[in-house]
Protein backbone atom coordinates (compact mmCIF):
# COMPACT_ATOMS: atom_id res chain seq x y z
CA UNK A 1 0.00 0.00 0.00
CA UNK A 2 2.83 2.39 0.79
CA UNK A 3 4.55 1.56 -2.50
CA UNK A 4 1.25 2.12 -4.31
CA UNK A 5 0.99 5.65 -2.91
CA UNK A 6 -0.93 5.46 0.36
CA UNK A 7 -0.47 8.60 2.49
CA UNK A 8 -1.30 6.76 5.71
CA UNK A 9 -2.04 3.23 6.90
CA UNK A 10 -5.00 2.34 9.14
CA UNK A 11 -4.35 -0.68 11.38
CA UNK A 12 -7.17 -2.40 13.25
CA UNK A 13 -7.41 -5.61 15.25
CA UNK A 14 -11.17 -5.82 15.82
CA UNK A 15 -13.72 -6.12 13.04
CA UNK A 16 -16.44 -3.48 12.95
CA UNK A 17 -18.55 -5.26 10.34
CA UNK A 18 -22.23 -5.59 11.13
CA UNK A 19 -22.73 -8.30 13.76
CA UNK A 20 -19.01 -8.76 14.41
CA UNK A 21 -18.18 -10.13 17.88
CA UNK A 22 -16.16 -8.06 20.35
CA UNK A 23 -12.44 -8.72 20.79
CA UNK A 24 -10.69 -8.48 24.15
CA UNK A 25 -8.01 -5.82 24.55
CA UNK A 26 -5.24 -8.38 24.99
CA UNK A 27 -6.04 -10.03 21.65
CA UNK A 28 -6.42 -6.70 19.90
CA UNK A 29 -3.00 -5.63 21.18
CA UNK A 30 -1.47 -8.91 20.04
CA UNK A 31 -2.78 -8.28 16.54
CA UNK A 32 -1.92 -4.61 16.04
CA UNK A 33 1.23 -3.71 17.98
CA UNK A 34 3.69 -5.85 15.97
CA UNK A 35 2.26 -4.46 12.71
CA UNK A 36 2.52 -0.85 13.86
CA UNK A 37 6.10 -1.38 15.05
CA UNK A 38 7.08 -2.59 11.57
CA UNK A 39 5.43 0.24 9.62
CA UNK A 40 7.73 3.11 8.72
CA UNK A 41 7.56 5.85 6.12
CA UNK A 42 3.94 6.97 6.45
CA UNK A 43 1.64 8.07 9.29
CA UNK A 44 -0.20 5.21 10.99
CA UNK A 45 -3.68 5.34 12.49
CA UNK A 46 -4.95 2.73 14.92
CA UNK A 47 -8.58 1.73 14.46
CA UNK A 48 -9.79 1.04 18.01
CA UNK A 49 -12.39 2.06 20.57
CA UNK A 50 -10.25 0.96 23.54
CA UNK A 51 -8.06 3.48 25.36
CA UNK A 52 -5.48 0.90 26.39
CA UNK A 53 -5.02 -0.21 22.78
CA UNK A 54 -4.77 3.38 21.57
CA UNK A 55 -2.23 4.20 24.28
CA UNK A 56 0.00 1.25 23.43
CA UNK A 57 -0.36 1.85 19.70
CA UNK A 58 0.64 5.50 20.01
CA UNK A 59 3.67 4.49 22.06
CA UNK A 60 4.56 1.96 19.33
CA UNK A 61 4.56 4.63 16.62
CA UNK A 62 0.99 5.35 15.58
CA UNK A 63 0.10 9.04 15.28
CA UNK A 64 -3.67 8.93 14.86
CA UNK A 65 -6.55 7.23 16.69
CA UNK A 66 -9.48 6.22 14.47
CA UNK A 67 -12.34 5.75 16.94
CA UNK A 68 -15.57 4.51 15.35
CA UNK A 69 -17.39 5.25 18.62
CA UNK A 70 -16.36 8.94 18.56
CA UNK A 71 -15.12 8.72 22.18
CA UNK A 72 -18.34 7.12 23.48
CA UNK A 73 -17.23 3.59 24.35
CA UNK A 74 -14.22 4.29 26.60
CA UNK A 75 -14.20 7.35 28.86
CA UNK A 76 -10.40 7.39 29.04
CA UNK A 77 -9.89 7.61 25.27
CA UNK A 78 -10.07 11.40 25.10
CA UNK A 79 -7.36 11.65 27.79
CA UNK A 80 -5.09 9.28 25.86
CA UNK A 81 -5.45 11.34 22.68
CA UNK A 82 -5.03 14.64 24.53
CA UNK A 83 -1.94 13.57 26.45
CA UNK A 84 -0.28 12.15 23.32
CA UNK A 85 -1.17 15.13 21.14
CA UNK A 86 -2.40 12.60 18.58
CA UNK A 87 -4.74 13.01 15.67
CA UNK A 88 -8.29 11.74 16.19
CA UNK A 89 -10.96 10.58 13.74
CA UNK A 90 -14.51 10.87 15.11
CA UNK A 91 -16.99 8.66 13.29
CA UNK A 92 -20.77 8.42 13.35
CA UNK A 93 -22.24 5.01 14.14
CA UNK A 94 -25.81 4.13 15.08
CA UNK A 95 -25.56 1.82 18.11
CA UNK A 96 -22.73 -0.72 18.10
CA UNK A 97 -21.29 -3.01 15.40
CA UNK A 98 -23.45 -5.80 16.80
CA UNK A 99 -26.70 -3.81 16.50
CA UNK A 100 -26.12 -0.99 13.99
CA UNK A 101 -27.83 -2.61 10.98
CA UNK A 102 -31.01 -3.61 12.80
CA UNK A 103 -33.50 -1.50 10.86
CA UNK A 104 -31.71 1.90 11.06
CA UNK A 105 -34.01 4.93 10.93
CA UNK A 106 -33.41 8.69 10.65
CA UNK A 107 -35.66 11.68 10.13
CA UNK A 108 -32.90 13.53 8.27
CA UNK A 109 -29.80 11.38 7.97
CA UNK A 110 -27.51 14.17 6.73
CA UNK A 111 -28.61 16.65 9.38
CA UNK A 112 -28.55 14.11 12.20
CA UNK A 113 -25.11 12.75 11.32
CA UNK A 114 -23.70 16.27 11.00
CA UNK A 115 -25.23 17.28 14.36
CA UNK A 116 -23.78 14.19 16.04
CA UNK A 117 -20.31 14.92 14.68
CA UNK A 118 -20.55 18.57 15.70
CA UNK A 119 -21.41 17.46 19.24
CA UNK A 120 -18.45 15.06 19.37
CA UNK A 121 -16.07 17.73 18.06
CA UNK A 122 -17.27 20.03 20.85
CA UNK A 123 -16.81 17.26 23.42
CA UNK A 124 -13.25 16.59 22.26
CA UNK A 125 -12.35 20.28 22.34
CA UNK A 126 -13.79 20.72 25.83
CA UNK A 127 -11.55 17.88 26.96
CA UNK A 128 -8.37 19.39 25.60
CA UNK A 129 -8.11 18.06 22.04
CA UNK A 130 -7.55 20.92 19.59
CA UNK A 131 -9.78 21.16 16.53
CA UNK A 132 -6.72 20.97 14.27
CA UNK A 133 -6.15 17.42 15.62
CA UNK A 134 -9.65 16.28 14.64
CA UNK A 135 -11.20 14.70 11.59
CA UNK A 136 -14.82 13.62 11.10
CA UNK A 137 -16.22 10.58 9.31
CA UNK A 138 -19.94 10.17 8.45
CA UNK A 139 -19.64 6.41 8.98
CA UNK A 140 -20.70 5.02 5.62
CA UNK A 141 -22.22 1.59 6.31
CA UNK A 142 -22.35 2.01 10.09
CA UNK A 143 -26.05 1.90 10.88
CA UNK A 144 -27.29 3.08 7.49
CA UNK A 145 -29.37 1.75 4.64
CA UNK A 146 -28.26 2.04 1.00
CA UNK A 147 -30.32 5.22 0.70
CA UNK A 148 -28.74 6.69 3.83
CA UNK A 149 -25.23 5.98 2.54
CA UNK A 150 -25.95 7.54 -0.84
CA UNK A 151 -27.43 10.64 0.81
CA UNK A 152 -24.40 11.07 3.05
CA UNK A 153 -22.05 10.76 0.09
CA UNK A 154 -24.14 13.22 -1.91
CA UNK A 155 -23.83 15.80 0.87
CA UNK A 156 -20.38 15.02 2.26
CA UNK A 157 -19.31 18.57 1.47
CA UNK A 158 -21.52 19.80 4.31
CA UNK A 159 -19.05 18.36 6.82
CA UNK A 160 -16.54 21.06 5.89
CA UNK A 161 -18.50 23.55 7.98
CA UNK A 162 -17.32 21.69 11.10
CA UNK A 163 -13.81 23.01 10.55
CA UNK A 164 -12.18 19.57 10.53
CA UNK A 165 -10.80 17.28 7.86
CA UNK A 166 -13.46 14.98 6.40
CA UNK A 167 -12.78 11.24 6.09
CA UNK A 168 -14.86 8.94 3.87
CA UNK A 169 -14.60 5.14 3.90
CA UNK A 170 -16.80 3.57 1.23
CA UNK A 171 -14.46 0.98 -0.29
CA UNK A 172 -15.93 -2.52 -0.78
CA UNK A 173 -18.96 -1.77 1.42
CA UNK A 174 -22.26 -3.55 0.96
CA UNK A 175 -24.17 -0.52 -0.33
CA UNK A 176 -21.96 -0.64 -3.43
CA UNK A 177 -22.74 -4.32 -3.86
CA UNK A 178 -26.47 -3.77 -3.43
CA UNK A 179 -26.52 -0.77 -5.76
CA UNK A 180 -24.53 -2.43 -8.55
CA UNK A 181 -25.21 -6.12 -7.89
CA UNK A 182 -21.54 -6.88 -7.22
CA UNK A 183 -19.74 -9.22 -4.84
CA UNK A 184 -16.94 -7.90 -2.61
CA UNK A 185 -14.17 -8.67 -5.10
CA UNK A 186 -16.08 -6.86 -7.89
CA UNK A 187 -16.67 -3.55 -6.12
CA UNK A 188 -13.55 -1.59 -7.11
CA UNK A 189 -15.24 0.47 -9.88
CA UNK A 190 -18.03 1.46 -7.50
CA UNK A 191 -15.52 2.32 -4.78
CA UNK A 192 -13.56 4.47 -7.24
CA UNK A 193 -16.72 6.33 -8.20
CA UNK A 194 -17.48 6.99 -4.53
CA UNK A 195 -13.91 8.19 -3.91
CA UNK A 196 -13.99 10.51 -6.91
CA UNK A 197 -17.29 12.02 -5.79
CA UNK A 198 -16.14 12.41 -2.17
CA UNK A 199 -12.93 14.19 -3.17
CA UNK A 200 -14.79 16.43 -5.61
CA UNK A 201 -17.11 17.42 -2.75
CA UNK A 202 -14.18 18.28 -0.48
CA UNK A 203 -13.30 15.10 1.41
CA UNK A 204 -9.71 15.24 2.66
CA UNK A 205 -9.12 11.51 3.23
CA UNK A 206 -10.56 8.43 1.56
CA UNK A 207 -10.06 5.07 3.24
CA UNK A 208 -9.61 2.44 0.53
CA UNK A 209 -8.35 -1.01 -0.42
CA UNK A 210 -7.41 -0.44 -4.07
CA UNK A 211 -4.67 2.10 -3.35
CA UNK A 212 -2.95 2.44 -6.73
CA UNK A 213 -6.20 2.89 -8.64
CA UNK A 214 -7.59 5.32 -6.08
CA UNK A 215 -4.44 7.46 -6.09
CA UNK A 216 -4.98 8.16 -9.80
CA UNK A 217 -8.68 8.82 -9.26
CA UNK A 218 -7.98 11.24 -6.41
CA UNK A 219 -5.28 13.10 -8.33
CA UNK A 220 -7.52 13.48 -11.37
CA UNK A 221 -10.49 14.59 -9.25
CA UNK A 222 -8.34 17.19 -7.53
CA UNK A 223 -7.04 18.53 -10.84
CA UNK A 224 -10.57 18.89 -12.21
CA UNK A 225 -11.80 20.56 -9.01
CA UNK A 226 -8.92 23.04 -9.05
CA UNK A 227 -9.66 23.91 -12.67
CA UNK A 228 -13.23 24.99 -11.87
Amino acid sequence: MIAAGADMIDVGGESTRSGAPAVKAEEELRRVIPVIEELVGVPVSVDTTKAVVAERALAAGAQIVNDVSALRFDARMVEVVRDAGAGLVLMHMLGTPATMQRDPHYGDVVGEVRAFLADRVTFAERNGVARCQLAVDPGIGFGKTVAHNLALLAHVGELSSLGCAAVVGASRKSFIGRTLGREVDQRLPGALAAAAWAVAQGANVVRVHGVAETVDVVRMSQEIREAM
